[in-house]
């Protein structure tokens, strides 16, 4: 084997390796496909074009990505009550602000009050996921299930089966510009969840605990490690994040919409978590990998808006792309390609051996 051959299966084995190829491939068709994809122009002191807009559309979904990877990793199923917990936190914080009015345009509580209180409740609703999966034992999905179902419900309760608006300036902020800054702030906030994750699982042994807990949880108790609370500690994270995100995509709308906010995005996170190359059975894991899918899903949904594909349509499409995605990803599909090289291999050797 030469150096170049060496260095190109290194490259190949790489974690990000695939991911990264998917997320070039998607914007390579986003090019050829939509004129002017990657032009970016300044209007009235704002950027505009499509990259914009797609990491602009992704920062809910990275949010969210990243505490689904931590809940993968420990407890090898997913929290599917994301989304509902979006609504629900949209829907504390927006009622709080609102004092119970339908439409406001002065607010009847702090703003930092408010929001806390809408991560706070999120948290609420990991601990109830959590408690449910690490000391009950029930299957995640399952457990899940449940707000799943029944959190929307409970944003409408909140906000008495009516889209709560907050016509306020101050509120649009985490959902729009901060002052004459040309990014949107969205795009903070995600960068600033990717970063201190980042910080916690690289620069503590909490990273290494979660992964423990996700290979072998009866090992990880033997060796000291209270396999129960990490599980719970990550659900924890989870639902705060979800939190964080449905503030952000409320602050967007200026209003908690519980039927909308936050709809089937928790598919798309399981799927961002996928895509990024984690191990769905739980282990070790990607955080960078699960942000880079997120990423990616929102170029595909953005292309395909932007190439006319209705909101109806869309999912059909998504589906065929992710799949295709997926599937080269799959260790079986790896497997597949190695047992073919090998042979490749193995037969220019005898050909070789033959000519001699």
């Amino acid at each position: 084997m030469n150096k170049k051959e060496f260095d190109i299966k290194k490259l190949t084995s790489m974690r990000l390796f695939l991911p990264i190829l998917c997320l070039l491939a998607m914007l390579v068709v986003a090019a050829f496909t939509i004129p002017g994809f990657f032009k970016i122009s300044i209007t009235n002191g704002v950027l505009y074009g499509y990259p914009v807009d797609v990491i602009n559309r992704a920062s809910e979904l990275v949010i969210l990505a990243v505490g689904m990877t931590l809940v993968t990793a420990a407890s090898g199923g997913q929290d599917i009550s994301v989304g509902a917990v979006m609504a629900v936190s949209a829907a504390v914080c927006c009622q709080i602000l609102s004092g119970g009015e339908v439409s406001v345009t002065s607010l009847a509580a702090p703003i930092a009050l408010a929001m806390l209180a809408g991560v706070i409740v999120a948290g609420i609703c990991g601990v109830f996921n959590g408690l449910l999966v690490a000391y009950l034992d029930i299957q995640p999905m399952v457990a899940t299930l449940i707000l799943f179902t029944a959190g929307r419900g409970i944003a409408q309760l909140v906000t008495k089966g009516q889209i709560t608006y907050i016509r306020v300036d101050s509120y649009m902020v985490a959902g729009g510009y901060i002052g004459k800054c040309p990014i949107p702030t969205p795009i903070f906030i995600a960068a600033a969840v990717v970063v201190i994750a980042y910080i916690i699982l690289k620069k503590t042994a909490f990273g290494l605990y979660v992964e423990s807990v996700g290979i072998n949880g009866n090992a990880s108790r033997l060796v000291g490690l209270n396999s129960r609370r990490i599980k719970l500690l990550t659900y924890i994270i989870c639902g705060a994040l979800a939190g964080v995100a449905g503030i952000a995509a409320s602050s967007r709308i200026y209003s908690a919409d519980a039927n909308n906010i936050g709809l089937n995005l928790e598919m798309d996170a399981i799927l961002a978590v996928a895509l990024g190359g984690n191990i769905l059975s739980g282990g070790k894991f990607s955080l960078m990998g699960s942000v880079i899918g997120a990423v990616t899903i929102q170029t595909l949904s953005t292309s395909l808006y932007a190439m006319g594909v209705s909101g109806d349509q869309l999912p059909v499409y998504k589906a065929i792309v992710i799949i295709i995605i997926v599937v080269l990803q799959s260790p079986v599909f790896k497997k597949f390609m190695a047992g073919l090289k090998t042979k490749k291999a193995a037969g220019g050797a005898a050909v070789e051996g033959g000519n001699q």
